[in-house]
């Protein structure tokens, strides 16, 4: 039997005359009829008992009208909540962050998701942007947040926004108090920066090289933690960071940070989608969300100083 035979069942067995069931569904008795004979083959019994006036369930037939009632009603709540179900996005997706971008942004979309989008789950890996090229290339994220160099050119990729470089102390001193500071001040600076090879220790080490001087290196530390650390603990110490890395630091006073200047060193925030892949409707509310998040902090991206 099928879920349309119960319902016809059912609907026998309220108006009680196969008649008056063939004419509400402009069909012939004999339809009706013989509906009802498969049905009862089926069952393996009599459903309907037949009167002068119509039809009327003999006891079988009033014990599978109680078991066919309560299952009808389940079935009809499963498919409701299914058809509602494929209303609300919802599924994986997967990000590859570049670890400065982890923490506030991630922070920020995932409080996001988790009111407005609760079905969406996040999968966030931390990498560096040769990796995160690779797993982007093989399909292994959805999307990752990168730092390029040059402006994007291709259409998988979008500019979130221009990131300028800061020199970082911890409060008080007198060199990052002020809104900039010139690169040529870098010089004899004690400067925990990141370890070789790096691309972004690359570019630091050439551009104070065109300056005519080199970087003084006291500490060498790949994690962003460490370098914010050992700064915010060290009144002698700076290092040379991105807005994203230190915007809870700042909020904090724990740190504090002027925008290097001649030269400004940008760095351009992007979110890359793969080439080949599928864009679920989840994926794109990420990346809506993402974009929304960094379009609301373009402020505190040019200029970052503490309330």
């Amino acid at each position: 039997m099928q879920i349309n035979d119960l319902r016809l069942f059912l609907e026998i067995s309220e108006l009680g005359s196969f008649t008056k069931v063939a004419a509400q569904r402009n069909t012939a008795q004999s339809y009706i009829s013989r509906q009802v004979s498969e049905m009862e083959k089926s069952c393996g019994g009599t459903l309907f008992r037949r009167t002068g006036r119509g039809v009327v369930l003999t006891e079988f037939g009033e014990h599978v009208q109680k078991r066919v009632t309560v299952w009808l009603k389940a079935s009809d709540e499963l498919f409701a909540d299914i058809q509602q179900a494929a209303k609300v996005p919802m599924g994986e997706v997967k990000l590859g962050v570049m670890p400065s971008a982890a923490h506030p942004l991630m922070t920020h979309v995932f409080k996001r998701l988790h009111l407005d989008y609760p079905k969406i789950r996040l999968n966030i890996r931390e990498g560096q942007g040769s990796e995160l090229d690779a797993l982007l290339d093989t399909g292994s994220v959805d999307m990752a947040i990168l730092f390029r160099y040059d402006k994007p050119a291709s259409q998988d990729e979008v500019l979130l926004s221009t990131a300028h470089t800061y020199l970082v102390s911890s409060p008080g001193l007198s060199l990052t108090y002020g809104d900039s500071v010139d690169f040529k001040r870098l010089e004899g600076l004690p400067l925990v920066l990141p370890r070789r090879p790096s691309h972004w220790r690359s570019i630091l080490d050439e551009t104070a090289k065109g300056k005519g001087f080199s970087l003084t290196s006291e500490v060498e530390a790949d994690s962003l933690r460490v370098q914010k650390e050992i700064v915010a603990a060290s009144p002698h110490m700076y290092a040379l960071l991105g807005p994203f890395s230190i915007d809870e630091e700042l909020r904090l006073g724990r740190l504090q940070a002027a925008k290097v200047v001649n030269p400004d060193i940008k760095r351009y925030v992007t979110l890359a989608h793969p080439k080949q892949g599928h864009f679920t409707p989840a994926s794109r509310i990420v990346s809506n969300l993402i974009k929304e998040t960094v379009s609301g902090w373009h402020g505190l991206l040019n200029s970052p100083k503490a309330p």
